[in-house]
This record gives C-alpha cells, structure tokens and sequence, in this order.
C-alpha cells in the first residue's frame, strides 16, 4: 500500500521526502484525498518529472517540415527550448476518450490523438488522468475501444490513474475532475475539457476564475483533434498565446486612408498616408500655405519662433 501511494504521488510529481512525512503523519491507511490536501496544505508544490531529466540537445521540428525554420518558429531568440515558454498540458481523459467515441465508446485512441497534437507543438509536460477502473476488462454497459493505448501512456508517465477501489462489491470512485483542476492551477497550466466544472467553480473562487480563463475546449474532425484558435472568444488571445506563458502581441498595422491624397485632415489623420511617409505631418492650413507661398502674419510668425523644432 505505501508503494502504491508513493509510486501514484510520484508521478503527479511530488518529492518522495514530502510524501513519506505526510504518510508518516496520517498513516499509511490514510485515503489519498487526504494526503493530497496534507500534501497542499504544507505547501509542497509538483516538479516537473521531465526537469529532473538531462535536457536535449535536438532541436524541434515540426512534421512534413523540410526546412530548419519551421523548427525554429517555436524556439526563442536566445535559442532556447520553446517548452521553457509553454504552458503545461493537463488532460480530462474521459472527457476526451468519450467525445472521440461519440459518448458511446470510450475511445483510447482520441486521448491518443491530443497527447500527440500537444507534443508536436512541443509541449513537455502533458499529463492525462483517468479513473483507475478503466484499467478493468470492458464490460457490456461501458465499453472501451484500444485500452492497450491507457498502458503505453502510464509506461511514459503522462497517463496517472485517479484511486478507485471496492467496499462490500459497491465501487468508490474519488472525484477526478478535482485532481485535473487541483494539477493545472499549481502548475499554471490548460485544461483540456468540454466540461465546464460548475460545481467546481462555486466552490472556489480562484478556481473559478482559472476555469474561466483557461478552459481549453475541442473537437473532433476526421480522427484530427481540433481546438479552436480562438479560445476566449474573437476578441480574446489567439491559441498560440493561450498556450504560452509570454504571449506575442501581433504588430500594428496601419490601415491605409481611404480618401488617399484628397485627405483634408492633414496631421490629425489616423489612418495611413504612404506619399507622407517622408514629410512632415503638416496642418491643412501650413501645407496651404506651403503651395501657394503666403507670408505669415507677425503674430503667427512670432509664434513658430518660439515652437521647439
């Protein structure tokens, strides 16, 4: 039992030292809700299994990409890794594996086919949380399609069971959408759903807003996993900067006048003027003045005097 629960903890990316004293205290009976709040409560934080890895030296490059600047568009001006600028991944795996079977079916493959979109685009730390008796033999009432698919992910540490477990033949299921919501507000990161975790939301009030700013909603088209580009809606940020940390503010561009030279607002124009690009931006009065060469009067003359250049 304490394997079980250490080796569980361990993979949502706790410290061994942190886990045992928290066991010593409660016990190794204790029910993992329990040490998970302990756990919280004493302020210890998940590390990133893949940090404690040596880093790579291989460069990402996208797929179907021939070039080395495909590669690069997600590696940052200093050359660094661009999973350093990336937020963490945490995934509903029923919500997904259930929408990919049409809610009929929980299908493995379509946990498969978002763990693999996140990874192209260079995400490191994914993880994806499933009840634990989803690991039992497939039965009539709730069938699985591809559950050798859940084994693979567990064996590279993104899939991580939530504990279930059997009193008098009845099943007690912990509640795993507050594990996804508990793992992606510590680490800062996106979750995955098409659930809106109301009950969640009014029970906390940070949660709440983090749901609201940093639920990531998809689809399924064709066994291609679909998010939308824009997440927070058409005047939100753009799905490149919801999942980054440091977002990219896109260029001005400046829309070009639509009465051209026939503009009579001068200097105070806010659209774009290309033949003005190399002159001053003139009052209409002064250009007037300009073309037909009138003098000014003595008391405007006095005042340009003393304008600054």
């Amino acid at each position: 039992v304490h394997q079980s629960k250490m080796d569980f903890f361990c993979k949502l990316g706790y410290g061994k030292q942190d886990i045992c004293k928290v066991l010593k205290n409660l016990g190794q009976e204790a029910l993992e809700d329990d040490v998970l709040k302990e756990l919280i409560r004493m302020g210890s934080k998940p590390q990133a299994l893949e940090n404690q890895a040596q880093p790579s030296q291989l460069k990402l490059v996208a797929r179907g990409s021939c070039s080395t600047t495909a590669g690069l568009k997600w590696l940052g001006e200093d050359g660094s890794d661009s999973s350093d600028s990336l937020r963490p991944i945490v995934i509903d795996g029923s919500n997904v594996a259930m929408s990919h079977g049409n809610k009929e079916v929980f299908s493995c493959w379509g946990i498969q086919l978002a763990v693999d979109w996140f990874r192209e685009r260079g995400h490191t730390y994914i993880k994806v949380f499933v009840p634990l008796w989803r690991k039992e033999p497939p039965r009539q009432d709730s069938p699985i399609a591809d559950q050798h698919i859940l084994e693979e992910l567990e064996k590279q540490s993104v899939l991580v069971y939530t504990p279930s477990r059997k009193v008098k033949g009845k099943r007690v299921v912990c509640y795993d959408d507050r594990y996804i919501v508990k793992v992606a507000y510590e680490k800062d990161g996106v979750i995955v759903s098409n659930d809106h975790y109301r009950d969640l939301q009014n029970e906390n009030p940070e949660w709440k807003w983090f749901i609201e700013q940093r639920l990531l909603m998809y689809s399924f088209v064709s066994n291609r996993f679909m998010p939308p580009d824009d997440p927070l809606g058409r005047h939100g940020p753009t799905l490149s900067n919801f999942l980054s940390k440091k977002p990219v503010l896109p260029e001005r561009k400046w829309q070009p006048c639509p009465y051209g030279k026939k503009c009579t607002y001068g200097n105070k124009c806010k659209f774009y003027h290309p033949e003005r690009q190399h002159q001053a931006q003139l009052s209409v009065a002064d250009e007037l003045r300009a073309k037909t060469k009138v003098p000014l009067a003595p008391g405007e003359e006095e005042e340009r005097c003393q304008c600054p250049p």
